[in-house]
């Protein structure tokens, strides 16, 4: 390991707005029987020093925590967390936010498997997922996947929303297969963010388009289109996978993905 990564998790244990729980005691009892966290249920004491503590808002796999600040810092009245496994990305976000003072931002450091041991129910208005790797291979792993729109919705509340914002066609329609086979109910969604004036469904707030991730800007850079859709998963019948090849075709949509070339991303 570098002497900077080093630095740099020597540097996370002194932020306040970092939670670094052990994967250890999580799994004391077995990976399918996590134990809770002290912070679920309590996050609206973890941000005690906020204007006004209202809504709570996820980031998951939110890499180096810009997205989670740029919407914080627009939304006084909403508390935000970036939930990533990497350290040394996330100091950079904890970094930010420590030396800006800012109350309502929160990182947590942890596998998004293990989500449900940190949130409870009807706690969170909302989830951002923001150009998370599409899983070409693996159904199971994507975080729009059955599995884990099954774990978001013990803790989402009715009504509540999810964000999908990826340069993955394949992750945007498959997505939106989950959603119609499901009867989810799709707020937004277009296939070309910057090209659409305006997405199908209901107009997009300004954050959407003004706020980028490093990574949406180097794929913006070389060429790729960028999509979004809002939907709900609202309801208690089992999320089913999509079966119908009509809609979703994984072997068309997993051929045409095309490599990304990311730079300047050091950890």
């Amino acid at each position: 390991m570098g002497h900077g990564k080093l630095i740099k998790f020597a540097q996370n244990e002194t932020f306040s707005c970092l939670l670094q729980p052990s994967s250890q005691e999580l799994l004391a009892d077995g990976y399918f029987n996590l134990r809770d966290h002290s912070i679920k249920g309590r996050w609206k004491d973890f941000f005690k020093d906020a204007v006004n503590p209202g809504s709570l808002v996820l980031e998951l796999g939110c890499g180096k925590g810009e997205y989670t600040i740029d919407l914080a810092c627009r939304n006084a009245g909403s508390c935000y967390v970036g939930v990533d496994i990497k350290g040394a990305r996330l100091w950079k976000g904890a970094k930010y936010a420590t030396e800006n003072n800012l109350p309502n931002v929160g990182f947590l450091r942890t596998r998004i498997e293990f989500i449900n041991a940190f949130f409870a129910q009807n706690e969170v208005d909302q989830i951002w997922l923001t150009f998370s790797d599409p899983q070409l291979k693996s159904e199971n792993s994507r975080l729009t996947s059955p599995m884990f729109l099954e774990r978001y919705r013990k803790f989402l509340k009715p009504g509540g929303v999810i964000h999908l914002k990826t340069d993955s066609r394949f992750l945007h329609e498959y997505t939106k297969a989950v959603c119609e086979a499901n009867g989810f109910e799709i707020l937004a969604c277009t296939s070309d963010l910057y090209g659409d004036s305006q997405a199908v469904g209901a107009p997009l707030a300004p954050e959407i388009r003004e706020v980028k991730t490093f990574y949406e800007k180097m794929s913006l850079k070389q060429g790729f289109k960028i999509t979004y859709m809002a939907f709900r998963i609202d309801g208690d019948a089992p999320i089913a996978k999509p079966s119908d090849p009509a809609q979703f075709d994984s072997k068309l949509w997993r051929s045409l993905e095309a490599p990304r070339h990311f730079f300047g991303q050091a950890d």
